[in-house]
C-alpha cells in the first residue's frame, strides 16, 4: 500500500514566514520517509469545520506544486482535486504540464466537478449549476488528454470551444501524466473514472466497497479493466493518534479495496511532527 502526504492545512507555529520553510522542510521529511505522493488543495479559502475556519492561510495549488517540485526529487505530485470551473481547460492542461517539464515527469491531475460554492462566490469565479459543472469536467478531461497527445486540432464542445490544441513543449510523463477523477458520484463521476482515468478517489467508509463495486460495473459495460484503475481514498489523523491506531485503521482501508491513501494531519501546528508519526508506520504499510 502506498501513502501520500495530502498538505490541507498551512496554519501553523511562525505565522505567514513560515509557511515556505515548513513546507519545504515537510515535503522533504516525507519524501525521505518513503512518502510517494504529495499533493494539496485546489481551494483559495480554507474549508472551515474540524480542518479550520475559512479564514485560515491557504496557498493556491499550483503555485505550491511548483515549489514542492523545487524542494522533491521523486514523489508524484498533484492537486486533489482541481475545481473544473476553476480554470479554461487549456490553461489547466498547460498548467499540468509545465509542472510536469520542470518537475522531470512527476505531475499529475486530479480534477472534479467542485464543490465550494461560496468560495467561488465570493472571488467571483463562475459557478454553474451541478448538471452543468459535470458537463463541464468532462470537457475538462477531454481537452487536457487531447492537449497531452499529438492532436494539436480544435476541440469543439458544449461548454469550450479550443480553436488549436497546442502544447509546446509535450510532457515528459508518458502517455500523459496521471489523471485521477475526483469523487464517488455513481452515475457521472465513476463513469468518468471507468472511461478516461488512471485513478479514482473515494471517500472510505462504509459505503466504500459499494462504490468500488459500481465503478466495477463501469468498467465491464465500457470494456476497461477494473484492476488497470488505482483506488485511492483519503485518510486523516491528529495528534491524539497513536502509530498502532493508525496502522490497524490503515491496513483497513487497504482491506476494503484501496491501494493508495492520501493522509493529511489534522490539527497539526508543526506538519513535521505529522510526517514523523507517518513515518514511523511505513514499515508495516509498505507490505499492505
Amino acid at each position: 500500500m502506498e501513502l501520500g502526504l495530502h498538505v490541507a492545512d498551512f496554519t501553523w507555529d511562525g505565522g505567514t514566514p513560515a509557511i515556505g520553510p515548513t513546507l519545504a522542510d515537510t515535503a522533504r521529511q516525507a519524501e525521505e520517509a518513503g512518502v510517494s505522493r504529495l499533493t494539496v488543495m485546489d481551494h483559495f479559502w480554507q474549508m472551515g469545520g474540524d480542518i479550520g475556519a475559512r479564514e485560515n492561510a491557504m496557498l493556491e495549488a499550483y503555485t505550491t506544486l511548483g515549489f514542492l517540485a523545487a524542494h522533491t526529487e521523486r514523489v508524484l505530485l498533484h492537486a486533489l482535486v482541481t475545481g473544473a470551473v476553476y480554470r479554461e481547460p487549456g490553461v489547466l492542461a498547460k498548467q499540468v504540464s509545465t509542472l510536469d517539464t520542470l518537475s522531470g515527469g512527476r505531475a499529475g491531475l486530479g480534477v472534479g466537478a467542485a464543490w465550494y460554492a461560496d468560495e467561488a462566490h465570493g472571488l467571483g469565479i463562475p459557478f454553474p449549476s451541478t448538471a452543468e459543472r459535470f458537463e463541464r469536467l468532462e470537457e475538462t478531461i477531454r481537452i487536457c488528454l487531447q492537449m497531452w497527445s499529438d492532436d494539436e486540432g480544435p476541440y469543439q464542445g458544449r461548454h469550450h470551444k479550443l480553436d488549436r490544441t497546442l502544447n509546446s513543449p509535450q510532457n515528459l510523463s508518458a502517455p500523459h501524466p496521471y489523471l485521477m477523477v475526483g469523487g464517488s458520484g455513481e452515475r457521472k463521476t465513476l463513469r468518468m473514472v471507468a472511461q478516461y482515468a488512471d485513478a479514482c478517489n473515494i471517500f472510505g467508509g462504509p459505503g466504500a466497497e459499494h462504490k468500488l463495486d459500481v465503478l466495477r460495473g463501469h468498467c465491464e459495460a465500457l470494456g476497461r479493466d477494473y484492476d488497470r484503475i488505482e483506488k485511492t481514498t483519503t485518510f486523516s489523523f491528529t495528534p491524539e493518534s497513536t502509530r498502532d491506531e493508525l496502522v490497524r485503521q490503515l491496513l483497513e482501508v487497504n482491506r476494503t479495496g484501496f491501494t493508495v491513501a492520501y493522509v493529511f494531519g489534522q490539527g497539526f501546528s508543526d506538519p513535521r511532527e505529522a510526517v514523523e508519526l507517518l513515518a514511523s508506520v511505513m514499515p508495516e504499510i509498505a507490505d499492505a
